[in-house]
């Protein structure tokens, strides 16, 4: 037998499901039924209801409430709020036009439909009134974010930039949104560069993002002396610089990391509105300044460098001086062990190599091979053969491109020793190499020898965890390709 509970449970829920005409018609029965004093008894499902308690009709009164009608001035500016945000309100049975609840949620995005709350963002007198619902919308600091974060919500649409991304993966943090901090997250990776490294990292440390933090160090460690030398660095906290000043795999001259650090301390000094002096300069950086091994440089980058900057003083001046002269060395405060960096690898694509008594001459024409990886790496330079006949110098232009845009380049000499041995020819810095796209590696050699040439090429080349792709290139006018000539090797950091 079911109780007067369960009765009212199912009555409830069968009330609850009924179409709005039914209900209208139940409701407008019933307040007839008790206007004549008519002795027919209210429908069943009302019934039921009424066998309750007061504090009960009053939850049923709850769940149906009704309004009191609204205004014309009120009318009209819901109207006007509807036009600001380009909606309009939909028709009663406005649902039944959309199949799916994106779709559904969409058209309440930014509507006055069934909205329970709105949010007010923006500067004083600049302000905007935004509608929302209760357990779907988010409230947010930054007037502009409010309505980026309830379009991810409402619309499943993500709509990031450079200038939005940090502050949106704040706010996706902050209200527990993954997957919208997730994909903060990966265009933040994707768009990763020296100039911007040293910003993301003291960014993703702080809203704890392991996987960011890595590809940040990825990018400073290769091209150390690009990511120091962007404005970007300045803008980094104190921890986030100790952290970098103390890195082991820094691929920089230490006279760099030096001129990076008294960057940071300029701009910090403006920071903390102090004088910019040395004194205040030294006082800034505080015991970051011992992280810099200072000791590690070039005699020359001291003493036109480090020694006349004026943060040192004359003791630490004097003792370093003697560190570089003396046998007896002095005892210092600064780390006087060399950087370990990088170390490069190589991408061989050629099984053996041959010489001829025509081949390979070289008449200021290109030789060029197309290239792809499957994750990121720098490439740092190329190794090329020399001379098949005795020792001979050659002069090397390299250049480094991807759909005809240049990315590197860089023209100097090397000296081969006749053996067939490959010699590194160096870009000034390492070119970011991202997977899945083809580059296309270039080389003008002069010289008046022949030289080595690679031959039984390799479309595919495992090297550690990346993998190399080879094809020919259209740019390549003396013969190199994927079966033979010249570039046997690809330089890089990974």
């Amino acid at each position: 037998m079911v109780d007067a509970k369960g009765r009212n449970m199912k009555c409830l829920t069968f009330f609850l499901m009924l179409p709005e005409s039914v209900k209208s018609k139940s409701s407008k029965s019933s307040k007839k039924g008790n206007a004549s004093g008519s002795s027919k008894l209210p429908p069943v499902c009302y019934e039921i209801i009424t066998l309750r308690s007061k504090k009960k009709k009053k939850m049923a009164a709850d769940i149906f409430p009704t309004k009191k009608p609204a205004s014309t001035t009120t009318v009209q500016q819901y109207q006007q709020q509807n036009l600001n945000n380009n909606n309009t309100i939909q028709n009663c049975n406005w649902q039944g036009l959309y199949s799916t609840i994106r779709e559904r949620n969409s058209v309440m995005f930014n509507n006055e439909l069934m909205a329970d709350v709105h949010f007010v963002v923006g500067q004083p007198g600049r302000t905007q009134r935004l509608p929302g619902h209760r357990g779907k919308s988010y409230l947010s600091e930054y007037g502009s974010l409010c309505e980026k974060l309830n379009r991810y919500i409402y619309c499943d649409e993500i709509d990031l930039s450079a200038d939005t991304v940090l502050a949106t993966l704040y706010a996706a943090k902050k209200y527990i949104v993954p997957h919208l901090a997730r994909a903060c997250v990966n265009f933040l990776e994707t768009s990763l560069s020296a100039k911007n490294a040293c910003v993301l990292l003291s960014q993703s440390c702080l809203f704890e993002e392991p996987e960011l933090t890595q590809r940040c160090w990825e990018v400073i460690d290769a091209q150390a002396e690009l990511a120091l030398r962007s404005e970007g660095f300045c803008d980094i906290d104190a921890q986030t610089l100790e952290s970098i000043l103390q890195r082991e795999t820094l691929n920089a001259k230490e006279i760099v990391v030096f001129e990076a650090a008294l960057s940071w301390a300029d701009a910090e000094c403006q920071r903390q509105e102090l004088t910019l002096s040395t004194d205040n300069k030294r006082k800034v950086l505080g015991k970051a300044m011992y992280l810099i091994r200072i000791p590690t440089m070039a005699l020359d980058d001291f003493a036109n460098g480090a020694a006349q900057s004026g943060v040192l003083t004359l003791n630490e001046t004097n003792d370093i001086f003697l560190w570089y002269t003396a046998a007896k060395k002095p005892e210092l405060q600064f780390v006087s062990q060399p950087r370990k960096g990088l170390t490069p690898q190589r991408c061989h694509r050629f099984q053996s190599c041959a010489y001829r008594s025509n081949q390979w001459r070289y008449r200021g024409r290109c030789d060029s091979i197309q290239f792809a990886v499957d994750k990121r790496v720098f490439i740092a330079g190329f190794g090329l053969y020399g001379s098949s006949c005795g020792s001979a110098e050659y002069s090397a232009k390299i250049e480094l491109k991807r759909q005809g845009v240049l990315l590197g380049q860089n023209l100097n000499k090397y000296f081969s020793d006749g053996s067939s041995n490959t010699f590194p020819v160096w870009f000034e810095y390492p070119v970011q190499i991202e997977p899945d796209t083809f580059y296309t590696a270039s080389v003008v050699l002069d010289g008046n020898e022949l030289s080595y040439f690679g031959q039984e090429g390799m479309t595919e080349v495992q090297c550690g965890k990346v993998t190399f792709q080879f094809q020919c290139s259209s740019d390549s006018t003396n013969g190199t390709g994927v079966q033979g000539g010249q570039i046997p090797e690809l330089i890089f950091y990974a």
